[in-house]
């Protein structure tokens, strides 16, 4: 047996004690919608398991992140410990704050040469799903880094909204649309901490333990995740006072997005957003049913993550289109960052392959846009 462990911020209710809880729930916590909480999960898990799910072929790919998933999903729901990084009281003045606290841990791991993926999940996602896609993600992510000396192991950190978890409900998919619009102060208020953490890691500090550790961030978004990004760009102009966004990440991965087709485009509300890194890659399905449900449904109109920008050739010159339509092939697959093949591809650009190389499983679709093969 093996622990794993996840470092996560969450604006999800607590159940059970605030610091020592049990389990986070599918609404806001008491404190707003706007009030997070850091902390780490563990779990225990079988390491031959793992292996399997890894090296387990399906369709003609190596790597079975959903079912590893849903493997990590029974283990958590039957054993798990949470402990919630406690703030301090307004009268201390020697306790770190709590998102100080996380931070200070992911410090340590990237200091061990590991980049950073933070991962906003979807909809219908409850916490230990929330939680189990996570850890796969990172489980996923690093499955050839043993096997490779010059790959080092990538962290996922994770935020968790208040997603119902629950497709019984009628409204449940309009619901989750209102409760990703209220989180994205809660994010945009993590994404400053971050970047004000970041910032006293500055070569001017003499202290050697505040220096740089030269590793990445990264930021991957699935489906409605990205719908809180969307709004987290206004709330990051708004807490920001209107500045310049804060070039934050290396890469921004935008999976099966669940917003607007024209997000992209001048006037509409993503159309800055590769001001907060340096690429934006966005993956999409021709064949997504979630994206279809969304688009005639539910009165929006075409996704994103269905068939791509709508003007691809008014693309800001950072954002790349990946179409996965070949590989993913059905008409209900939407996780498929869980994917070897397009997980494969996430991870080669975390190494900085370049997006024409020859090893990549890409061939050109046309300007700025690749078909994974």
């Amino acid at each position: 047996m093996i622990t794993l462990t996840l470092y996560f911020a969450t604006n999800r209710n607590h159940i059970g004690q605030r610091w020592t809880p049990d389990s986070y729930g599918k609404n806001f916590s008491a404190d707003r919608a706007n009030n997070l909480r850091f902390g780490h999960i563990t779990v225990e898990a079988s390491a031959n398991k793992i292996k399997e799910f890894l090296n387990n072929k399906v369709n003609n790919r190596i790597g079975d992140g959903e079912g590893l998933s849903g493997y990590i999903e029974d283990k958590l729901r039957k054993k798990n410990s949470i402990t919630a990084y406690e703030e301090p009281s307004s009268s201390s003045t020697d306790k770190p704050l709590a998102s100080t606290a996380a931070f200070q841990a992911l410090k340590i791991q990237m200091e061990a040469q590991r980049d950073v993926v933070v991962f906003i999940h979807g909809f219908n996602v409850d916490w230990v799903e929330a939680v189990a896609s996570a850890m796969s993600l990172e489980l996923m992510l690093n499955r050839n880094s043993s096997d490779q000396s010059n790959i080092k192991d990538t962290s996922v950190f994770l935020f968790s909204w208040p997603s119902n978890g629950d497709m019984l409900k009628n409204k449940a998919y309009l619901s989750d649309r209102r409760d990703a619009r209220d989180s994205s102060i809660a994010v945009a208020r993590g994404l400053l901490k971050l970047r004000d953490f970041l910032m006293t890691l500055r070569p001017k500090h003499h202290d050697p333990a505040l220096a740089e550790c030269g590793q990445q961030l990264h930021l991957l978004c699935h489906s409605m995740g990205n719908y809180v990004l969307q709004h987290t760009l206004a709330s990051l102009y708004e807490l920001n006072n209107q500045k310049h966004l804060p070039q934050l990440f290396q890469h921004i991965f935008m999976c099966a997005p669940d917003v607007d087709d024209n997000v992209f485009e001048l006037e509409q509300s993503m159309a800055n957003v590769q001001q907060l890194a340096k690429q934006i890659s966005v993956y999409y399905n021709n064949g997504d049913m979630a994206m279809y449900i969304s688009d005639y449904t539910k009165g929006n109109i075409d996704r994103l993550g269905h068939n791509g920008a709508a003007r691809p050739q008014q693309l800001h010159n950072k954002i790349k289109q990946i179409n996965c339509s070949d590989v993913v092939g059905g008409i209900t697959e939407h996780s498929y960052y869980l994917w070897a093949t397009v997980n494969d591809d996430i991870r080669q650009s975390i190494d900085g392959v370049a997006n024409d190389d020859g090893t990549r499983k890409r061939r050109v679709h046309s300007a700025q846009s690749w078909r994974l093969t």
